[in-house]
């Protein structure tokens, strides 16, 4: 037991040091070369510490989930409505983990050193180096994203591309099936237009990146994985039925 807590305090020790760096590079372009809006943030007061799962369109490979883990740490420390002075990032939250592609992680020396701050790398289901696989889920990639749950929170994103309205993946409604998580929905916009796909360079400055965090999601557990899917791609606005319904949707498109 002491070798375990030993290396937990380790790993704990080691995710704040990079989350401390990331976080002091990362929180200008969003803080202040653009404008960072968040709504509904309180909803993060009275989430257990474990068995949260996050579920969020995305729109870049990183500056979603690295701004994300802004709001995580500054809502540790009762910051819920802006980020404000980032002192947060002295004792930032540390039971985080996020879903990533596995080749996408092992890009730059950046990607793998974020890599270290908690991914959970998985191989792309339907792209793998730039060419189309046909591959069914991964048993290794759901187990550790079963153990990643059992004692922390993970950040998901179920299109798994950046692609707006692209069909959502029937691997995140097992997940969800099996482990009954607290399912916490998160709609973001704006980060196509400030930043590149990747998320690592700007495109247009000053642009308004809008977070918007839901109430947990009524879940029942025993649906069929479809049902559970097509809530999910609902509360993230990815459905069908929010497709083309607003003009930023319409923008993203074109952007494209």
């Amino acid at each position: 037991m002491s070798t375990f807590v030993e290396r937990l305090r380790k790993l704990n020790l080691t995710r704040r040091v990079i989350y401390g760096v990331l976080g002091v590079i990362t929180y200008p372009g969003i803080a202040l070369i653009n404008r960072l809006k968040i709504t509904g943030a309180e909803n993060l007061k009275n989430l257990p510490g474990r068995n949260v799962l996050f579920v969020s369109n995305h729109q870049t490979y990183f500056a979603d989930v690295i701004t994300f883990l802004h709001i995580f740490f500054a809502a540790k420390w009762g910051r819920y409505k802006g980020l404000g002075i980032p002192y947060y990032l002295l004792n930032p939250k540390t039971n985080i983990y996020y879903v990533a592609a596995a080749e996408t992680m092992k890009d730059t020396w950046l990607t793998r050193l974020f890599a270290k701050a908690g991914a959970i790398t998985v191989k792309r289901t339907w792209r793998a180096e730039g060419k189309e696989v046909q591959r069914g889920l991964d048993p290794g990639d759901t187990r550790n994203i079963a153990r990643a749950l059992n004692d922390s929170w993970v950040i998901t994103f179920p299109q798994g591309t950046t692609k707006p309205f692209a069909p959502g993946r029937k691997g995140t409604a097992y997940i969800i099936k099996q482990n009954q998580p607290i399912v916490v929905p998160i709609v973001i916009n704006g980060f196509w237009r400030a930043f590149n796909k990747k998320g690592l360079k700007f495109k247009k400055r000053g642009s308004i990146l809008s977070v918007n965090i839901k109430e947990p999601l009524n879940i029942d557990y025993n649906a069929p994985v479809e049902e559970i899917l097509d809530q999910v791609m609902d509360s993230i606005e990815q459905s069908k039925k929010y497709m083309l319904k607003g003009r930023h949707h319409l923008m993203s498109i074109i952007d494209k």
